[in-house]
Formats: structure tokens, sequence, C-alpha cells
């Protein structure tokens, strides 16, 4: 499908790449997670289970970097979906992006950072800030592709900075030991269900790995640098989670971590814990400030990729024209809609429910763009093929994708009639267009 003469403006290299994907993937996720995982999984299998998920996103990182270079343009799975699959998949994966991959987590860290306010002064009304982070960001992100630019950079370094400055507190002024505690639900043998199940937990946390792909035509050199990005983006947020986690189990023990479970009233992460060990009273309130930051980084990467998502739609004629982008303008009416999307989001989340669901969800659609390179392998469709190295890294990201799914449904039942509802609305609604998609032009 033509895109009316759409030129993207191409202001994006390595670097901010990269910062893209760190600032998208590092959120609440690795603040909280080992909490819910230490009540079922010692110390070696919490650690074991982020190691697996690294690999899991690195896996499917290679694979993304295949599909980046068969199909260099904006839209993630939208996108890939709807041009190496089928366009009612893309449909799907799109509003599935739009409501769950992007508005869901702009709201969550919008409430927290509201909620992290009030714990540096009390008198801060939460939800109001939350609402004022979110009109900010907006406002940032549908002004000028620049402003957009220069904001996502200075939060995303800060963010890495104060990240690494936690992780070097732990390592040089707490334990080091290798820690002797027991989960409280300890069982016999290996737990496979509950190290299956916290996959999913990290699996939000590591959410993110592909965040480059959603504005892949914005990169001066996308079939170079997209790729590069995802590689080197997702290898330093495994490393530093590695390192983060580490700091949780060696300093915490589950009856302590299980603070989590009242993170929504309290807002107290693991690492306010650990700040107020290791440095005193005054660590709250840095973790706080250090936690604000994070949010907001992570908000402001979403809310600048995720409107590509609706904006790559709109082009092909599935959303209203008003939603798509001018050539060297950002999407403003994409970039209201999840604002406005998030707006409504902020008074209705729940924490657990959403690492599970968003996880679910993400790692589902993931997993499909993966099994189409096999797809474009063994088909007559022109231009490159992907190598041995990229079908291994599909396959591994497939069958992990398929294990953890698997899991989530059996212990879960609600979790796949929620997926089947949401994929029942969504391809009405696709038919409903009335309109019948053609493949855009490359």
């Amino acid at each position: 499908m033509s895109d009316h003469g759409y030129t993207p403006r191409k202001i994006l290299g390595l670097r901010q790449g990269v910062g893209i994907v760190v600032a998208d993937m590092i959120g609440a996720g690795v603040f909280l997670s080992a909490g819910f995982m230490a009540q079922d999984l010692g110390p070696a299998a919490l650690l074991l289970a982020w190691l697996v998920g690294a690999g899991i996103a690195l896996a499917g990182t290679r694979a993304y970097a295949a599909v980046a270079e068969i199909v260099p343009r904006s839209g993630g799975e939208y996108r890939y979906l709807s041009e190496l699959l089928h366009p009612a998949l893309g449909y799907l994966a799109g509003w599935a992006s739009l409501l769950l991959g992007f508005s869901t987590p702009v709201a969550v860290d919008a409430i927290a950072v509201g909620a992290f306010a009030q714990t540096l002064h009390a008198g801060l009304p939460a939800r109001p800030i939350a609402l004022a982070a979110i009109a900010l960001l907006t406002a940032l992100h549908a002004l000028d592709l620049r402003a957009s630019k220069w904001t996502q950079d200075l939060l995303v370094w800060v963010k890495v900075a104060l990240v690494i400055g936690f992780v070097a507190l732990g390592l040089v002024a707490g334990r080091n030991q290798w820690p002797t505690w027991q989960p409280p639900h300890l069982g016999t043998g290996f737990p496979l269900a509950a190290f299956m199940g916290s996959l999913f937990f990290i699996a939000f946390a590591f959410s993110g790995w592909n965040a480059a792909v959603y504005v892949a035509e914005e990169f001066e050199q996308p079939r170079r640098d997209v790729p590069r990005s995802m590689f080197i983006g997702c290898g330093l947020v495994a490393v530093l989670y590695l390192l983060v986690n580490w700091v949780f189990v060696a300093n915490l023990t589950p009856e302590r971590a299980a603070v989590v479970f009242e993170y929504e009233q309290s807002r107290i992460t693991l690492g306010h814990l650990i700040a107020q060990d290791l440095i005193g009273a005054g660590g709250g309130a840095v973790m706080s400030v250090l936690t604000i930051v994070a949010f907001l980084s992570a908000m402001s990467a979403m809310m600048m990729i995720g409107p590509r998502v609706c904006a790559a739609m709109a082009r092909d004629g599935f959303l209203p024209r008003v939603f798509a982008d001018r050539s060297g303008r950002p999407p403003v009416g994409s970039v209201l809609l999840q604002g406005a999307i998030a707006v409504l989001l902020v008074f209705t989340q729940q924490l657990q429910q959403v690492l599970t669901t968003v996880g679910a969800i993400l790692t589902l659609f993931s997993a499909l763009v993966a099994a189409a390179l096999f797809r474009v392998r063994f088909s007559d469709r022109p231009g490159p093929r992907p190598s041995a190295g990229a079908l291994t890294g599909a396959a591994v990201y497939i069958i992990s994708a398929a294990w953890m799914l698997y899991f989530g449904f059996r212990d879960s039942p609600g979790l796949l009639l929620w997926l089947g509802g949401v994929a029942v609305i969504a391809l009405v609604a696709y038919l409903a267009t009335g309109r019948r998609h053609r493949q855009p032009a490359t």
C-alpha cells in the first residue's frame, strides 16, 4: 500500500538506538520481580531464571535482527506479521502493542512516578503527578522529532548512571557471600512450574529489547543500526539485570523481599530496602529518585516508539489518517491517542496481573515474528534470506516461548480466555474496516 508520499526524517543513529532499547527495557520489573520469585525459588534457581531470560531475549534479538534486515520499516510486530504472515495477525499485534505493549506500561510507570514522588514529600498528590507526567511526555514527543530525541537521550543516560551506581553500592558495601536462605514455598526437587512461571515476570522486565524496530525508518542506516542497537542494548541490560539481582539475593531474604506484594500501597521496592540498609534513612530517598527517573525514561521511550505502530496502521488504512505521521513530523494524532489511553488506564492497574499478562502477550507475538523467519526461508519471497544463526535464534525463542505459554495457560486458564477474547474483538474490528489490506510498498 502506498504511504501517500510519506518520507521519514532520518535522525537516529546507533547511540540513539541503544538508548531507546535500554530506556524501554529498564523499568519497574527488575526492582520487583525477584521479590515474587523468591517465594518459590532459591537463590540459584532465581539467578538461573534471569540468566535463562537473558538468553531467551538475546535469541529473540537474533531473530528480530534478521527480520529487521528483511523488512527495514517502522511498526514492529504489526509491520512484520502483516508482511510476512498475514495482515490480520499484524492488525491484532498492532492493537496488542498499542494497548498492552505500550499504553499499559506507560500507565503503570506514571502511577509509580506519582507514588514515589509522595515518598519524597508526603503532601504531593500522586494521581495528578502521574497524569502530569503523561501529559508532559506526550507533549514533548508530539511537538518535534528533535525535542523527542533530546528528551529520550537525556533521560536514558541519567537512568543508566543511576542503575550502575546502585549496582556499585551493592557490590562494594553489601554482602557478597553466597546466600543460604530458602524459599518459604519449598518443595521437593526442582520447582519447574514456578521456574517457568517466573519467566513471565522476567519477560516483562526484558520487554523492550526489540524497541528499535518500531522506529526503524527513522534510522540513517536501518539495516545496520537497528540490529546492532538491539544486540548492544539487550546485552548491556542483561548484564545490569544479573548484577542487580545478585545484589538482591545476596542481601535480602524472601521474608523481607515479600514487601513487593504490598508495593501498590507502600511503594517500597527491593532497591529501597538495599539502599536503606547500606546508606541509612536517606537511602530510601535516593532510591526513589532513581526509580522516578527510571520510570520517566521508560515512559518516554514508549511514548516515542509506541505511536509509530498506530501511525503505520493508519498509513495502511486500518485507522483514520489523523493518526498517520507526516514527512519530517512525529505522528501527533497517535501520540495523543496513546497518551489518552494511558490516562484512562491510570485508574485500572493491578501490578502482578500486568506483569504476567503483558509478558505473555509480548512473548506470543514476538514468537510469531520469529516463526515468520522460517516462512521467509522456505518461500519464494524476493530479498535477503535468514542465515542459519538467525533461524537457530528463532527456534530457541519459539521453543522457549511455547514452553512458557504452556505453563502460563495451564496455571492461569483465565489468561487464555482473556487472550482469546481480545483476539476475537480485534479480528472482528479488522474485518469491520471493510478494506482489503494490500502489502505496503517496499
